[in-house]
């Protein structure tokens, strides 16, 4: 006779092994591309030293010198390029050429030509998934796989949250349930970890799942909202231009100056050159308020030929809906909070891995597949406490003389990233 009550939260164990075992291993690799891609762009530069510039005394050349020797190393690349300003002095500019021959058929890989924008020199000409970064964001939203895992990411993103909800349940109803006394065993261990570290980081990673579905089918929270045009990179309404074309069309630069009319305080991020005969200007700007936004949303748009401004997109004066859109992609980067919110979301993107190395661990525990030992901490530590004294003189030694080899091996690592990544 089994003497046990009846569990109060009992559908939730299985709803929680369900989703958590069969899918943790695409969580833990999501998680994994994403933490690392919060940290690309220092990738990049640590793999490839040019991307990083002196600055020197001299002003950037104008937008329009930029461009016109990015059209000169592309000849054969008609139509618009967007170029996207650094944003550190000793950045390099970046032009995107969005559907370039060579990668018809991928989801996204337009061609990304870094500039240097003091002295116009193109410094290096790639694809988007040719490089650390963009292969880490690639992982991240789509899998490797384009639009097929693109869908799979934001189904998983649906799976993550109600495996989240079912943990978060189970580790508070759970919390004061183990018996003291009997010794620390493994899975003991292992479940008591990944209770408490769960609980610790399920808010985190909530708002990572949440935001993540929202960026992959933005069409869902923008019909909750009663918006559209709001998801991410999303260009905005189709704005033409209606002068008739003329000898005296309007240059680039000139097309910025009158962008920055309405907003004289605004920073220019990015601007896009007009697609055909009736293409536009499509200048972003950030005014100071966005703060910590790596993407722009105050967007004007500009008559190719007579500079009458057709367009302007001015986030102050966003509804309800169309904020809470644009909050999406800060809130999934940890951006919004700064350095310290991209560190802590950083963690949590580390987080689906252990959590599932310590799930699978205990589960394997409890169904006997592992044997339950006994773990001491004492003579654990006390071990640890000799092995470090003994090797002592051996970390002296590294100190003084583990520069050449620290530098080797980072070269080496530098060798093998560039070649597999």
């Amino acid at each position: 006779m089994n003497d046990k009550p009846p569990h109060p939260h009992r559908p939730c164990p299985k709803i929680h092994r369900w989703l958590a075992i069969p899918f943790g291993l695409f969580f833990a690799l999501i998680g994994l591309s994403g933490a690392l891609a919060l940290y690309g762009p220092a990738l990049d530069l640590w793999l490839d030293p040019r991307l990083s510039i002196d600055r020197p005394k001299d002003p950037p050349l104008p937008l329009g010198h930029i461009l016109a020797a990015v059209r000169a190393a592309h000849p054969r690349r008609p139509g618009s390029w967007t170029l996207e300003l650094p944003r550190t002095p000793d950045g390099l500019l970046t032009a995107w050429y969005e559907n370039p021959e060579e990668t018809q058929g991928r989801l996204y890989a337009p061609l990304m030509v870094s500039v240097n924008p003091y002295t116009a020199e193109i410094v290096a000409s790639r694809f988007w998934g040719g490089t650390a970064a963009t292969r880490l964001s690639d992982w991240h939203t789509q899998l490797g796989l384009g639009r097929t895992g693109w869908n799979w990411v934001g189904g998983l993103g649906v799976a993550l949250v109600l495996t989240v909800i079912s943990g978060l349940w189970l580790g508070l109803a759970g919390l004061g349930g183990t018996k003291p006394g009997g010794g620390l065993r493994l899975g003991r261990l292992a479940l008591d970890g990944h209770r408490l570290f769960g609980l610790a980081i399920a808010l985190p990673l909530l708002a990572q799942a949440c935001t993540g579905f929202g960026l992959a089918f933005p069409r869902v929270p923008e019909s909750l909202l009663g918006t559209s045009g709001m998801g991410h990179d999303d260009d905005g309404p189709t704005v033409r231009s209606t002068a008739m074309p003329n000898d005296r069309p309007v240059g680039l630069d000139e097309a910025v100056l009158l962008a920055r009319g309405p907003f004289p305080h605004a920073e220019v991020r990015r601007v896009a050159t007009p697609e055909g005969e009736t293409g536009t200007y499509r200048v972003s700007l950030r005014q100071p308020w966005e703060v910590n936004r790596r993407h722009p949303l105050t967007t004007v748009w500009v008559d190719q030929y007579s500079g009458q401004i057709r367009e302007v997109r001015n986030p102050a004066r966003f509804g309800a809906g169309e904020t809470t859109m644009t909050w999406l992609w800060p809130l999934h980067t940890g951006e919004i909070w700064g350095t310290g919110g991209r560190l802590l979301w950083f963690l949590a993107g580390l987080a689906p891995a252990l959590l599932f190395a310590s799930g699978v661990l205990g589960w394997l525990v409890r169904r006997g597949r592992v044997r339950d030992m006994p773990v001491e901490f004492g003579p654990l530590w006390a071990d640890i406490r000799r092995l470090a004294a003994r090797a002592r003189p051996l970390a002296s030694w590294l100190v003084r003389h583990g520069r050449q080899g620290a530098a080797w091996a980072l070269s080496a690592i530098k060798a093998l990233l560039r070649k597999y990544a």
